[in-house]
């Protein structure tokens, strides 16, 4: 039996194992994966991001418990900072969900962002779709929480949960553009702390100035303390009422095609650069750095021949 139909079956060995391979970028994970496209495409991707100490992923363990309730296998892709020894993952959010791990409808995958910007790993939008082939809905994505460039989670996530902490200067990031502007529920996590009103405040004022379509979903603001399972409830209820809106709407629709599409541009993005790296290293380029070093060649100039080269390699 083939890797994907043990997948299919419930094999989380195999599951793991094919989340290796694509993680890795080996070659074995290509023809799996045709195979696996066709079974995904039904479960609900929500994405959790927000700054660092926030709770991220205390809010996750807790909502894991939530789903869980209903009976349902849940996935969660949590993207840790990259070691600068390893290059793997540093596992922080492996050891706060750690309880889970003795629940085998429950499969929790940190990855190493390795350089990837916006939050997320190169193979993120991969591994979830092996965790909805292996049955899971909801699949969780977790980014590593990196601040306002951290907005890539939007073109995979249905539903996106920003995560913010009072007392971090986050009523000031409440009025900036980048992060603030992904939210479909924003989350006031540790709300017993002093001035989580105030951040409440902030964002409700921050949504006014926001001219909403009839119709339309308005973001919802929840207050939490995750590690008390305080207002976690509350936030299920929400996220499934985005979810209904999301279909009611018609606006599902949208976002499935924004994920493809963002999922086939990483593809063909990683495929172009490896071919480009390994023509940079052949003997016709090999002195490039140099020759700009040197200045005996210009950047314009070699740009325009490693573009002739890749389109003279095509078959």
């Amino acid at each position: 039996m083939e890797l994907w139909q043990r997948i299919e079956e419930g094999d989380i060995r195999a599951a793991a194992r094919l989340m290796r391979y694509a993680d890795d970028g080996d070659p074995q994970a290509v023809e799996q994966m045709k195979r696996i496209y066709p079974l995904t495409g039904k479960a609900r991707v929500i994405g959790v991001t927000g700054n660092p100490g926030a709770g991220k992923s205390t809010v996750v363990d807790k909502l894991i418990s939530e789903y869980r309730k209903g009976e349902r296998k849940v996935g969660v892709v949590a993207i840790d900072p990259t070691s600068p020894f390893s290059g793997g993952a540093i596992l922080g959010d492996r050891i706060r969900m750690n309880r889970h791990y003795n629940d085998d409808k429950v499969f929790i995958r940190s990855l190493a962002t390795r350089g990837h910007l916006g939050g997320l790993s190169k193979s993120t939008g991969e591994i979830s779709l092996i965790m909805e082939a292996w049955g899971c809905d909801p699949v969780f994505v977790e980014t590593v929480g990196v601040g306002q460039a951290e907005v890539d989670v939007v073109k995979l996530a249905q539903t996106s949960v920003v995560v913010m902490v009072p007392g971090m200067g986050d009523e000031i990031q409440a009025i900036k553009a980048g992060i603030m502007e992904i939210a479909d529920i924003f989350v006031v996590n540790k709300a017993d702390r002093e001035g989580a009103d105030r951040t409440i405040r902030d964002i409700n004022a921050m949504l006014e100035m926001v001219h909403w379509q009839e119709g339309g979903w308005r973001p919802r603001v929840v207050k939490t303390v995750a590690f008390r399972d305080e207002g976690i409830d509350e936030l299920v209820k929400v996220i499934e009422e985005h979810g209904h809106w999301l279909q009611q709407s018609g606006y599902q629709e949208v976002k499935n095609r924004r994920r493809v599409e963002a999922q086939f541009s990483d593809l063909l993005q990683d495929r172009v650069r490896e071919r480009i790296e390994a023509l940079l290293a052949g003997t016709e380029f090999q002195s490039w750095a140099e020759d700009l070093v040197q200045r005996e060649k210009d950047p314009y100039t070699l740009l325009e021949r490693v573009s002739k080269a890749l389109l003279k390699d095509q078959p």
